[in-house]
């Protein structure tokens, strides 16, 4: 298939990330199957949705059928909801209009796995002295909890590559770093009654604005006084709540408040600095303050979700392949997450470079164009043949 016809049926899987994605998992795997390739796949607890790792091993003299080194391509198979959202057209079904194909997963980020899919054959048929590998991963949309199962694997067995590409959706420009996520869950425990007797209850939800407001406060001194990166869209950290829920009744204390926070630091901030700043609040201001009205009061806070910052160096080998081969010289830093980190983290060499536009990821009619596609193509032609002997 090409990669128009790869997308279509690729857009065709409702892999929103609540959902299993075996289906599509196994339709990538019969394909690779068919042409000689033995995919792996690392799997999630409940063996409802998998990681796939495939390499297309050399072909060509002394090194046929190595499987060391070469390069990464690499991409989500999850996708976003679409609830609430008003299409056009059935969000599950490529549809053309006007040069560009519409669907949800369509610029992120099913067309770059469409596209490099639809190469495989070309990848096969070069002559080349390195090898090609496939990374296609779940749950890179609710915090990239699947590439970490995936990697872990990778470096159990032993696998080691030169670069790796995540296919995200950059316009088919050179992104060479991103920001780190991390998504907190907060519970905050305090103590019902009746809201006629305020004094003998603690209330969950006031304190946990209290830790809302503190947060604001931290966010805002990292946009007052930095440090900032200017090649950044947003050139500081930021934090932010997303998410509340407490209270069972208008005339009832609430003894339990939920709420998410996430942060989006710069690279070379640690989580740990950051999120010392919350921690220490809790322990020296709030809580105290909480056990005077009851003693058995407490906060809990999970990070359960997140994945590094990329910051690739210009005089990497993989940075410069990516640049001489698209021809895109400006420094791009992008305030979004990826998978790119993760793939940094365990020692690859990592560049984001994809199709589409971000700015049409999320939204109702999601699409990409086919000159993105054709872009895409070109490139990653070009990185097979750059596997190629001299």
């Amino acid at each position: 298939m090409n990669n128009r016809q790869w997308l279509e049926t690729l857009v065709g899987f409702d892999t929103t990330s609540r959902n299993s994605n075996l289906e599509l998992i196994a339709t990538l795997r019969d394909s690779l199957e068919q042409q000689g390739i033995k995919p792996w796949f690392a799997h999630n607890k409940e063996k409802t949705k998998a990681n796939l790792f495939a390499t297309l091993p050399a072909t060509a003299g002394d090194a046929a059928g190595s499987t060391e080194g070469g390069i990464v391509l690499s991409g989500h198979t999850d996708v976003v909801p679409v609830d609430g959202q008003k299409w056009d057209t059935d969000p599950f079904k490529l549809t053309e209009k006007d040069g560009a194909l519409f669907g949800r997963g369509t610029c992120d980020m099913k067309g770059f796995i469409g596209t490099a899919m639809a190469l495989v054959p070309e990848f096969l048929a070069m002559p080349r002295v390195k090898p090609m590998h496939l990374a296609f991963s779940y749950d890179e949309e609710i915090g990239c909890i699947g590439a970490p199962v995936m990697l872990e694997e990778i470096v159990r067995r032993g696998i080691k590559v030169d670069g790796c590409v995540v296919g995200e959706p950059t316009n088919m420009n050179v992104v060479v770093a991103h920001k780190g996520i991390n998504v907190f869950a907060c519970k905050v425990h305090g103590k019902s009654a009746h809201s006629s007797l305020t004094p003998q209850g603690c209330n969950a939800i006031e304190y946990s604005a209290r830790l809302i407001c503190a947060i604001r406060d931290f966010a805002d001194a990292y946009k007052a006084n930095g440090p900032y990166d200017q090649f950044f869209d947003v050139p500081f950290t930021t934090m932010t709540t997303n998410q509340i829920r407490g209270g069972i009744a208008v005339n009832t204390i609430p003894e339990l408040c939920e709420f998410t926070y996430e942060f989006r630091n710069l690279p070379g901030m640690t989580v740990e600095d950051i999120q010392a700043q919350i921690d220490n609040y809790v322990r020296d201001v709030l809580l105290p303050k909480m056990k005077l009205e009851f003693a058995d009061a407490r906060i809990e806070i999970d990070n359960f979700a997140g994945s590094p910052a990329l910051e690739a160096a210009e005089q990497a080998a993989m940075t410069e392949l990516v640049r001489a081969l698209t021809g895109d010289r400006q420094t791009r830093k992008v305030a979004y997450g990826t998978e790119a980190g993760l793939f940094q983290q365990i020692g690859i060499p990592t560049i984001v470079c994809g199709p589409g536009d971000i700015g049409n990821a999320h939204k109702p009619n999601e699409f990409v164009t086919l000159d993105q596609l054709a872009n895409c193509e070109q490139f990653l032609r070009r990185l097979g043949k750059s596997l190629q002997a001299a």
